[in-house]
């Protein structure tokens, strides 16, 4: 870096470490965490406890370890800030909260809430630990903002493992959904500024993580499996199935590593729900189903449901959903560039204090990146709309579905 960046640098990071250093009562312990966090950020690199004593001019790594271990001071008050940091450096109006899980590949029995377990990282059943984590993303940037780890119920049945891991007494057993919506009250209790949720079909498949997002005013674009159903939705893949070529669309989703991420979609307004969709007798949100299908591989097909308000078009549902994709870019960034993998930490609390501070590191180069460019997020580009026998209606292609609004919990028919 020449010597502005540097300069830019040093300051950003003092002002991050001075936002943070209150959350510490002691003198030794925040001049550990900034050791460790600078560490974090230093040569990309291997980065357990010896490297980053040795870039922090340590002898031994036990001050280090200490802090993870020892010391007294609460990383959810670290993630507050972190969440305050974010909100100032990225926050837009037109925020999403992006939820998702990762493995963190482990040997032996005695990490925290390790397990056999499925990983979508390996993309295989592996012995791993799993974090449930939510993402923050606008035009500015994309950044890690919260974490929670998922304790199987063989951990949660087991006291005295749970007590050795230093897993508090008061934590039950809670599934990765309500994890997650717990991720979602925290960041709406935040000054984050939200107002979409996206997540992958593991979380948009649970009615009542759906149900928290609209009772909490948020549209979503949530992606669901093809078995899905939903009001006048009896399943998913059957409702697609019965759309014409002229249904399907061409529209990017954003730019991936290798330009504008291109796909052909079809969208379908579903009806109404008056416990939720209307104020006052007039109707504010629509419900969607859109389904993503690959030009080059059309049977490979993704299935989504939506929820936004009237105005909403087709075009910026379909940013919505590749915007998915950034908390991937988070995890492999943090993973690379800030050691979010790389503990050697067993126990709760070492590990919820770790991937605090490694988060903390990523949201700043996600913050001077921000700084460094004033490139938005990509537009999604809209090819024309083609002649239909299906009716047009709001930018959006309607099979028979009935006009009126229904109640929650029916079920109406759709016309094959």
């Amino acid at each position: 870096m020449n010597e502005p960046a540097v300069e830019t640098w040093d300051n950003e990071l003092e002002e991050l470490f001075l936002r943070v250093g209150h959350r510490f009562s002691r003198v030794e312990p925040r001049r550990r965490m900034r050791d460790y966090v600078s560490g974090l950020l230093g040569p990309v690199g291997r980065k357990n406890g010896w490297q980053l004593a040795e870039y922090a001019g340590h002898v031994t790594p036990d001050g280090l370890q200490h802090l993870l271990a020892g010391a007294r001071w609460d990383a959810d008050e670290i993630r507050d800030e972190l969440q305050q940091y974010v909100a100032e450096r990225l926050g837009e109006e037109e925020g999403v909260l992006i939820i998702d899980d990762t493995g963190f590949v482990k040997k032996g029995t005695t990490s925290a809430g390790v397990q056999r377990q499925y990983s979508g990282t390996a993309g295989r059943t592996e012995n791993c630990q799993i974090g449930v984590f939510a993402a923050y993303a606008s035009a500015r940037g994309r950044a890690l903002v919260d974490r929670e780890l998922y304790l199987p119920k063989s951990w949660i049945e087991d006291r005295d493992r749970c007590r050795a891991a230093k897993i508090p007494d008061e934590r039950d057993f809670r599934t990765k959904g309500s994890l997650a919506k717990a991720l979602v009250l925290r960041a709406l209790a935040s000054d984050l500024p939200i107002a979409w949720v996206t997540a992958d079909s593991a979380y948009g498949q649970e009615g009542r993580f759906r149900r928290l997002l609209e009772q909490s005013g948020l549209g979503y674009v949530l992606a669901v499996p093809k078995s899905q159903f939903s009001v006048g939705c009896p399943r998913i893949d059957w409702l697609f199935a019965q759309a014409s070529d002229q249904a399907w669309e061409r529209i990017s989703c954003g730019n991936g590593a290798k330009g504008p991420r291109v796909y052909d979609w079809a969208a379908i307004q579903l009806p109404a729900v008056v416990e939720f969709d209307y104020q006052d007798d007039t109707q504010v949100r629509r419900r969607w189903a859109l389904a993503r299908r690959s030009p080059s591989r059309p049977d490979e097909i993704a299935y989504y449901l939506a929820y936004a308000q009237l105005d909403t078009t087709v075009e910026q549902l379909v940013r919505i959903a590749g915007m998915r994709w950034a908390i991937e870019e988070c995890f492999q960034a943090a993973k690379n560039e800030c050691g979010l993998d790389q503990y050697e930490v067993r126990r709760y609390t070492g590990w919820m204090r770790h991937i605090t501070l490694a988060m903390l590191a990523h949201a700043f180069l996600a913050a001077m990146a921000a700084a460094a460019t004033s490139k938005g997020a990509a537009e999604t580009v809209p090819a024309p709309w083609s002649t239909s026998p299906w009716q047009r209606s709001g930018g959006s292609w309607q099979l028979a579905v009935p006009t009126a609004p229904v109640r929650h919990g029916s079920h109406p028919a759709l016309t094959p």
